[in-house]
């Protein structure tokens, strides 16, 4: 199977092209104050070798849009446009695939809780919080839905309902971990890539947001199943106290160790928070 090459880090990126994204909307805020800022990330990113665009929905959701006064109609507006900018700067760049973000209730909740998997709400709460924005994504015309970040296993149990409730949609499944073994909330990988195994729609279960050290023996983990998907963090850690990145993840070292995840297994490969597009042409350039 040929390697694909995913995006970086969009929020990451925007942040650096001058966006303020201190606020619980974080890059959602962008498609309602300056959409053509998430087309140029794109762009910026398929320019640096990625095949692949993930969309600005990532917490892009009914319940917090409303949490800013908009209506219904207003809110799956903004989130369709999620989809459309991706697709402008593909057709832009004249190759590549739509990955449709599919946060999971933790960056709704804008606590920290996708690091966690404590959630207030149980399997079937889940699954009914989904479904607005699942509905709205799955009939947008992307390529595939990337469920991503997802760090507990009655999560995963309800993005595997809304999967078999949507029979035309394919889609990646991407985990949270706390280490090399488990999902954020201490569930195996292995119990929880399970649910989705033999699934001809699912195209990749995999890591994202989480440290590069885990990758190995996630990897490991995951081999033998569907193709394996991994979009680690650049290695840097959050001060929390302090409020900042400690740390520095050289892109070169980041591109290394793509080729390293290759040989490990994964076959989808990108970056995720505080990567760049320099991280993905490193990736290109070492994969190639």
């Amino acid at each position: 199977m040929t390697t694909l090459v995913l995006d970086g880090g969009l929020a990451t990126l925007l942040e650096r092209l001058g966006a303020d994204l201190r606020d619980e909307l974080w890059s959602a805020r962008l498609l309602l104050e300056e959409p053509g800022l998430i087309r140029r990330a794109h762009a910026d990113y398929f320019a640096a070798g990625a095949d692949v665009a993930t969309t600005a929905s990532y917490q892009a959701t009914f319940p917090g849009f409303a949490r800013r006064g908009l209506d219904r109609a207003r809110a799956e507006r903004l989130i369709r446009l999620s989809v459309e900018l991706a697709g402008q700067a593909r057709d832009e760049a004249g190759r590549g695939l739509v990955a449709a973000s599919v946060g999971p209730y933790g960056a709704y909740l804008a606590n920290g809780a996708e690091y966690t998997g404590d959630y207030d709400l149980d399997e079937d709460g889940l699954y009914a919080w989904h479904l607005p924005r699942w509905e709205v994504l799955a009939g947008a015309g992307a390529d595939l839905l990337a469920c991503e970040t997802i760090p507990s296993y009655p999560e995963a149990r309800a993005l595997a309902r809304l999967l078999d409730a949507t029979p035309g949609v394919k889609a990646w499944v991407s985990f949270s971990c706390r280490d090399a073994e488990r999902l954020n909330d201490g569930t195996p990988i292995r119990e929880a890539a399970a649910l989705f195994g033999g699934n001809p729609r699912v195209v990749a279960v995999g890591v994202n947001c989480t440290a590069p050290r885990h990758l190995p023996g996630l990897i490991a983990c995951l081999s033998g199943g569907l193709p394996v998907v991994v979009y680690p963090n650049s290695g840097e850690t959050w001060d929390a106290a302090g409020r900042r990145w400690l740390g520095l993840a050289d892109p070169m070292e980041f591109g290394q160790a793509a080729k390293e995840w290759e040989r490990a297994g994964a076959s989808l490969i990108g970056g995720c928070c505080r990567t760049t597009p320099e991280h993905i042409r490193q990736i290109r350039a070492h994969l190639s």
